[in-house]
């Protein structure tokens, strides 16, 4: 038996849980218990290895704060607009979906002023484009 490669719908809905779950600094492990499964099935949902029912969703969603709505937000390739290349908003929603990204949006949230927002836009602007050597 093959086997067969997530469902693009479950690994966006599962980067949702984590990036939600990371956000709120809740573990896998607390995550689990409070919807009563283990952690490595948080894994493997957070993978989209496994789908969610929609019971758990709505326990989910519950648990941590958000509409179940949110977990299908900025879905690449929606009725909404349609197929094609994906949107910036999309490719951003991506990358700032690991727990880098989520410590990165983290400290732009917790910035106290404007100033301090754009010297970590400027910051982390200036490391991106950053010609730096490849080491082998």
């Amino acid at each position: 038996m093959t086997k067969r490669d997530p469902n693009f719908i479950d690994v966006h809905v599962g980067n949702r849980i984590r990036m939600r779950r990371q956000i709120v600094g809740m573990s896998q492990e607390k995550l689990g218990e409070l919807l009563g499964i283990t952690f490595q099935q948080v894994q493997k949902y957070e993978k989209g290895s496994n789908r969610i029912s929609a019971s758990r969703l709505y326990h989910a969603a519950k648990t941590l704060g958000v509409p179940v709505q949110f977990f299908f937000e900025d879905l690449p390739g929606g009725e909404d607009r349609g197929f094609g290349e994906p949107r910036e908003e999309d490719t951003v929603m991506t990358a700032l979906m690991n727990a880098d990204g989520v410590a990165l949006a983290k400290a732009f949230r917790d910035a106290e002023s404007a100033g301090k927002r754009r010297l970590i836009s400027s910051m982390a602007r200036l490391i991106a484009d950053a010609r730096v050597p490849e080491t082998h």
